[in-house]
């Protein structure tokens, strides 16, 4: 239910990525050179054996990548998998081994009559979207923004701002992996389940998805609705004003983090079908389009992590456009097709961090107080704060949403230091407590600065599930530094 998006002007999209705007805006490495490699956090540049590119032209492309595993093997390496690279707890990368890059491994096809889209997985999301845009079809679970790979967000179970859905793996009807002896194998609800639940969600761990069977939407034409209100009456305002109206299909808002005024009111956006009599049945026909503005939005957003004049100049610009955009309309997939790097920290000495946290909707209001005392606490450079609502996932086996979670989306600029890697260390543990205590858990796929006894106490189920992954990875081939971290430690328990 708290998130940010872009349709106009200065509102942008409900973010993975963000940071500071320097004049000039240089760019930053991508870490990939000289056999190094790093992640999104900018923050885990390390040395590995080899970075090895998948052979997309070769018909034997599979059996290439399964005598990769033998070589690995005999030669006591270990073997980590990369697609985007989002993550940022080294989740793609261990020091020293080999680097599977996934990226050019992503033909696609459209079963039209199964409504499925059959996937390598190594495409990214700004790949899927033209294809199924010609098609009149549109991706059904999926994150805010484009620059993710199929393989990635699957293997983080990502989820998105659909009203009323669990993380993407619901959408998954089956994949192919290859595990650690070079066998593949068909996972799905009906064959090799338990695998089919470990691998989503497993972070790389159990062996390398090759492709995937995607459920696929119709391509349809939205109407935006926003409601700016004290954040105590924002799910009131959602139950009595949003959901009660028919057509509802994505639904999000985005928090005050103006520091006097800091979480005390919210932008909710929801998006409402169009019916078919109307402008709906030409959703199939629009093209898209380069979102707009872009230069003045990063500008803005850019600007925002400078001080908390540019925090309240960008609330205020939100906040007071808000009129011009009701009635608007878009495409769902045009709502999609917006890359994190419109919005990214280019610059070198700091660098953007994530944080997500999913409490149950009961406690979500005294989850929003507790947040803002530990925030106040630490007064860290906040950035964005976005809030969703996901729905129970029963498909992955290291599941954060058990049951239906509220997900509390942070964004920080941090600096690339020392002193400033242990003050966010000591801020992320705070928040962690501030999620437990709530029934709470958070989300995996960034910095690993919970504690060995949070990240058990987050994920009971973890225990079991590091077994499973020496079940079907008894020599620990597919390693990251993830990992590294807690499984490793787990193991001798």
């Amino acid at each position: 239910m708290i998130v940010a998006l872009g349709t106009a002007g200065f509102i942008t999209q409900p973010l993975i990525q963000f940071s500071p705007i320097p004049p000039p805006d240089k760019q930053a490495s991508d870490g990939h050179s000289q056999g190094q490699i790093d992640d999104a956090s900018r923050l885990n540049q390390t040395k590995v054996s080899e970075i090895w590119e998948i052979p997309v032209a070769a018909e034997d492309a599979e059996k290439q990548l399964g005598e990769l595993l033998e070589r690995a093997r005999r030669d006591d390496l270990k073997v980590s998998i990369a697609g985007a690279r989002h993550s940022m707890g080294g989740h793609t990368i261990y020091p020293g081994g080999i680097v599977i890059n996934t990226r050019q491994w992503n033909r696609m096809e459209l079963d039209d009559k199964r409504d499925t889209l059959k996937v390598q997985a190594g495409a990214l999301w700004e790949d899927i979207i033209p294809y199924l845009n010609k098609h009149g079809k549109s991706v059904a679970i999926m994150q805010s923004n484009n620059s993710f790979s199929v393989g990635g967000s699957i293997s983080v179970n990502c989820h998105g701002w659909q009203y009323n859905q669990p993380p993407i793996a619901s959408s998954v009807e089956s994949f192919r992996i290859m595990l650690a002896d070079g066998s593949i194998k068909h996972c799905c609800r009906e064959h090799n389940r338990e695998l089919f639940s470990l691998a989503l969600g497993g972070y790389g761990l159990f062996g390398i998805i090759l492709d995937v069977d995607l459920h696929v939407v119709a391509n349809e034409t939205y109407r935006l609705e926003q409601h700016i209100v004290p954040v105590d009456k924002s799910l009131a305002t959602f139950d009595n004003k949003i959901t009660s109206k028919p057509g509802l299909e994505m639904v999000y808002a985005r928090m005050n983090i103006v520091p006097e005024n800091l979480l005390d009111e919210v932008i909710l956006n929801a998006f409402y079908r169009i019916p078919d009599n109307e402008e709906n049945d030409h959703a199939a026909d629009n093209e898209l389009v380069e979102p707009g503005l872009i230069q003045l939005r990063r500008a803005v957003f850019r600007g925002s992590a400078e001080s908390d004049f540019g925090k309240k100049l960008r609330w205020n610009a939100e906040t007071k456009l808000q009129p011009t955009l009701k009635d608007k309309t878009i495409s769902r997939n045009q709502l999609f097709n917006e890359s994190v790097e419109v919005f990214e920290n280019r610059t070198t000495d700091t660098t953007d961090i994530l944080h997500e946290y999913f409490v149950p909707r009961h406690r979500a209001a005294r989850f929003v107080k507790t947040m803002r005392n530990v925030l106040q606490k630490h007064e860290p450079n906040l950035l964005n704060v976005t809030v969703r609502s996901v729905n129970r996932d029963d498909d992955t086996f290291l599941r954060y949403a058990d049951r239906q979670m509220i997900a509390f989306v942070m964004l920080f600029v941090q600096e690339k230091n020392y002193a400033a890697e242990d003050a966010m260390k000591s801020l992320t543990r705070d928040l962690i407590n501030a999620s437990l205590r709530h029934q709470g858990r958070y989300y995996l796929p960034y910095r690993l600065h919970a504690t060995h006894k949070q990240f058990h106490r987050a994920y009971p189920q973890a225990s079991q599930f590091f077994a499973l992954k020496r079940k079907y990875d008894p020599e620990q081939l597919f390693q990251n530094q993830f990992y590294l971290k807690y499984g490793r430690i787990d193991e001798t328990q």
